[in-house]
């Protein structure tokens, strides 16, 4: 079985090598064929050609776009993803820092909408076109059709501008208490690890509004896909014989739950790779500076390395997070 397994992940991993190869390359393309100039915001509004010809020769954007590439290439083989031009900073040590904090948003985020969407969407399956399922039906389309950066404004101009519930969107922590010391890059864990009962207090407190924002993005399209996927397994003969049989409809609901694990669990990674893109919303409305909140910044600053450092790094997330939903796949249903 392990070497069953061994294999599986080599295939999976060298079938993502080209995928990972068409990202960079359609992501290095796209962010050289702007109107904005990286050499001129660099340099300044007020640089002359020949500075500005300096700035270039140094980014190595004077070079052709193949050899850009190719140099780029050669670079990540060797694990160097490059440095930011606006700080300096290696892209490789931002997305180290950055990501637990983009984790620690968006891992509650799709676990809440998974624990709540899933029995909403057997439920709704059960007794089809009935209140419930017409309210579950309703909260999914709004899930689905409101913004989530107005969703993200709107709790915090109601829960924190008008009731004064929540804290002040802006950081990890409250500003007037000292960040706990870098353990694990999580702030929440890093403050109970750390001892700092008030730092981890107030972690939580400004994880509340964009976790909750996030999970009701989320929420939706998990109770739209379970409810569809519980609806063509009331269908299968094997429900209909339990039901025939006179199973009650909580057994039935534990069967129906059964055979849409499988399925769900393909349609939460999806869901997972969907909301590091939500998320990056979500961060930059509440100003919590994770990976999401430094590659919005990237793209608007034309910053090119960390454009590619970013996409990169999302590109990746996927990778793994269909690995995993692909090997959770093969352990419980071998047969496929």
């Amino acid at each position: 079985m392990f070497r069953f397994v061994s294999v599986f992940i080599a295939r999976r991993l060298l079938v993502s090598i080209p995928v990972l190869l068409g990202i960079l390359f359609i992501t290095f393309m796209l962010v050289r064929i702007g109107q904005q100039d990286p050499a001129a915001m660099i340099a300044g509004p007020i640089a002359d050609p020949i500075i500005l010809a300096q700035v270039r020769q140094d980014l190595g954007l004077d070079q052709p776009l193949w050899m850009q590439f190719g140099h780029y290439l050669l670079r990540l083989a060797h694990g160097d993803l490059g440095r930011s031009w606006q700080d300096g900073t290696p892209i490789l040590h931002h997305l180290v820092s950055l990501m637990p904090i983009t984790l620690e948003l968006v891992i509650p985020a799709l676990v809440l909408s998974l624990l709540i969407g899933v029995p909403i969407g057997l439920h709704a399956a059960l007794y089809p076109n009935r209140i419930f399922d017409q309210l579950s039906r309703g909260i999914a389309l709004l899930g689905f059709s409101v913004p989530t950066y107005w969703l993200g404004l709107m709790a915090i101009f109601v829960f924190f501008y008008l009731l004064g519930w929540a804290p002040a969107p802006m950081g990890l922590i409250s500003m007037e208490l000292m960040a706990p010391p870098v353990a694990t890059g999580f702030p929440t864990l890093d403050a109970m690890l750390a001892g700092d009962w008030d730092a981890a207090r107030s972690s939580i407190g400004h994880l509340v509004l964009p976790v909750s924002c996030l999970m009701l993005a989320a929420g939706g399209p998990v109770i739209k896909q379970t409810r569809a996927i519980a609806i063509e397994l009331l269908g299968s003969d094997h429900v209909l014989y339990a039901r025939a049989a006179g199973f009650s409809n909580g057994r039935i609901q534990r069967i129906v739950a059964r055979g849409a694990l499988v399925p769900l669990i393909t349609f939460a990674g999806v869901e997972l790779v969907s909301l590091f893109a939500t998320g990056s919303l979500i961060e930059y409305v509440f100003a919590r500076g994770g990976l999401g909140h430094w590659g919005l910044n990237a793209i608007m600053q034309s910053d090119f390395a960390a454009v590619q450092g970013y996409v990169l790094a999302l590109a990746v997330c996927s990778v793994v997070a269909f690995l995993l939903v692909d090997l959770a796949g093969l352990l419980l249903e071998p047969r496929n």
